[in-house]
């Protein structure tokens, strides 16, 4: 993941959106800071990740994820404000070093003009200004709305204006599993995403404000999966 174009629909995790607009939405449960310690995969490798969702000033908040091991380091953060129950990104950095190289992106939601840009390492054709819409999300945010339109009960689509494009998302109901967070069995609402040979999962655990798992997978394999472990 710079995390690249592929992984940065994680984030999850991502990945990771919005066909279907979320302003119409039941005003979801107050944002409460958080922190979620997570044990990851990252191309087969152990790593160790964090989200964390801190506040930014007022209706506004910084949601974090970290991913590190021995080959790569990983930051993603979104900066959103909750606009009369509505969350909208505002801005985000995007930043990676895998091996020797290094990749820095930011992001900037102008919603005074309606469009998104992109600044640092980005090719030209993916440095907008790309058009936004009422309901947009970034990939990092979508994990947050996730969470909470499956507990509302709304449909899981999205518009997701990231890395100098939108990308439209589908989430379908895969049914319950039981997933393992600090060393208990939780059940989880199993959530799939499908676009070609790419494919994002998402657990998401009643009560849990980041999803309980996530993972991309990539011509059937996993290239990146998150298991969280505590949140605080």
């Amino acid at each position: 993941m710079t995390m690249t174009t592929k992984t940065r629909g994680l984030l999850a995790a991502t990945a990771l959106a919005l066909a279907a607009p979320l302003a119409g939405a039941a005003a979801p449960a107050a944002l409460k800071p958080f922190t979620a310690d997570y044990q990851a995969n990252y191309q087969g490798v152990e790593a160790k990740g964090r989200m964390t969702l801190v506040a930014a000033g007022p209706n506004r908040w910084r949601y974090t994820l970290d991913i590190s091991n021995s080959l790569a380091n990983l930051k993603q953060s979104t900066v959103f404000e909750d606009r009369d129950g509505q969350w909208r990104p505002l801005s985000g950095d995007d930043r990676s070093v895998v091996l020797v190289k290094k990749v820095n992106k930011s992001a900037n939601y102008d919603w005074s003009r309606g469009v998104a840009s992109w600044t640092g390492d980005v090719k030209p054709d993916r440095a907008g200004p790309v058009k936004l819409q009422a309901g947009d999300v970034d990939a990092l945010l979508m994990n947050l709305a996730l969470v909470r339109d499956v507990a509302a009960g709304k449909p899981l689509r999205y518009r997701m204006v990231d890395d100098g494009r939108v990308k439209p998302m589908t989430y379908s109901v895969a049914g319950k599993e039981s997933v393992q967070v600090g060393g208990q069995s939780q059940q989880a609402t199993k959530l799939v995403s499908t676009n070609g040979d790419r494919q994002m999962i998402i657990w998401v655990v009643d009560g849990m404000p980041v999803p309980a798992r996530i993972q991309q997978r990539e011509d059937g394999k996993a290239t990146i999966d998150l298991r969280v472990q505590s949140v605080n």
